[in-house]
């Protein structure tokens, strides 16, 4: 699909062998950044995937034992307690580590946030170092305790411009929420679902059942404000990164990013700036001089078409070739690659989870419902 660097950002120990994998070669594939688990604490947002730490020594402890486990890169999620979290960011920092996620809420109270603020505001984390804060939809909430208010997405927009911090859109996130409740079941089936690993899927079944009876008038609604304040953000000079929360959902990987391209567009991006969202600033966020770029020095790593995407974004749907490590992939290898990735090995997944859900203290025996036993 053209997609030659992956951030991932809810590790297991399997992304880490991966990731040495594809750089060794043995594998064909984007380079693979990854941070550790998602450190969240209990609360509306807490998913099965995430390291509960509650306080200040549960967390420097998880950060010390995701630093000791080879990754270099911290997720910090929407219910950490002040405590918790501050202790994360502080540890993170002390061993060089890159700090990126929800901005934190802390404990929701009653009342929060429509008649009380959160915990932890949003001001408060606009100086903490973040490489990119997730998501447009994410920081609304927060930064706007959920409000759809455009005038104080400009505001908002402001501080987070003269901070300097990336925000990563990931307009298709909700987008795809939205498509759900309004087209159907039939959304969830639409070609290139074929990518998406079944045992997520079987995971996400909840999910989609939710949001096939969601109200769509108010999915629309919500997704138009979401696309207005890209827009905003735009406007005001903060840094727009391009993210797709491949996997999850109904958000195949590959296509994923490229809607995203488009839902920039259409939040009135020019097609130059919505291609650097996804490039060039990926590359600033991530302090990568050499990445983004084609100068001369710059990684080779290159997508070829046949035709313009600057004329029409949606040329981005249809690479031509691929060059990644110094190997081209021509039309026919591109297309062996997508029929390979319909094929996932779900005993191969669930081991991965069982031990990645062990590995950071969590119950591996969630996944026994998912499919057949991993070995």
């Amino acid at each position: 699909h053209g997609v030659t660097t992956i951030r991932n950002l809810s590790g297991m120990p399997f992304h880490l062998e991966l990731a040495a994998r594809i750089d060794r070669g043995e594998v064909a594939g984007p380079r693979l950044l990854t941070s550790g688990p998602i450190l969240n604490s209990r609360g509306p947002n807490l998913q099965v995937n995430h390291q509960v730490v509650e306080d200040g020594p549960e967390a420097r402890a998880a950060v010390r034992a995701q630093h000791a486990a080879g990754y270099r890169r911290l997720k910090v999620y929407s219910n950490l307690s002040r405590e918790a979290y501050e202790a994360a960011r502080d540890e993170a920092a002390a061993l060089g580590m890159d700090l990126t996620g929800h901005p934190p809420e802390g404990r929701r109270g009653p009342g929060v946030p429509f008649d009380k603020p959160f915990a932890i505001a949003f001001e408060e984390v606009l100086d903490d170092g973040f490489e990119t804060l997730e998501h447009v939809e994410s920081i609304a909430w927060h930064g706007l305790r959920g409000r759809q208010d455009r005038d104080g997405a400009r505001e908002l927009a402001r501080r987070i411009a003269a901070a300097d911090v990336p925000v990563t859109a990931t307009l298709v996130a909700h987008h795809n929420l939205y498509r759900a409740a309004s087209e159907g079941a039939a959304f969830l089936e639409r070609p290139g679902t074929e990518w998406l690993n079944p045992v997520i899927q079987a995971a996400e079944a909840p999910v989609h059942e939710a949001w096939l009876a969601a109200d769509a008038g108010a999915a629309l609604e919500a997704d138009r404000f979401y696309r207005d304040v890209a827009g905003i953000f735009d406007e005001e000079g903060v840094i727009l990164v391009a993210g797709s929360d491949a996997g999850i959902f109904s958000n195949s990987p590959g296509i994923s990013l490229i809607d995203e391209i488009r839902l920039l567009v259409a939040a009135g991006l020019p097609p130059y700036p919505a291609l650097r969202s996804a490039t060039r600033n990926a590359a600033i966020a991530l302090g990568e001089a050499r990445s983004g770029c084609t100068s001369s020095g710059c990684t080779a790593d290159l997508v070829l078409y046949d035709c313009d995407p600057l004329a029409d974004i949606e040329c981005l749907a249809e690479p031509h070739t691929v060059i990644r490590q110094g190997r081209a992939y021509p039309p026919a290898a591109l297309a062996a690659l997508r029929a390979q990735a319909a094929l996932p090995d779900t005993r191969r997944t669930l081991g991965n989870l069982r031990t990645g859900l062990a590995a950071q203290g969590g119950d591996p025996s969630v996944v026994d419902d998912l499919g057949p036993g991993g070995d």
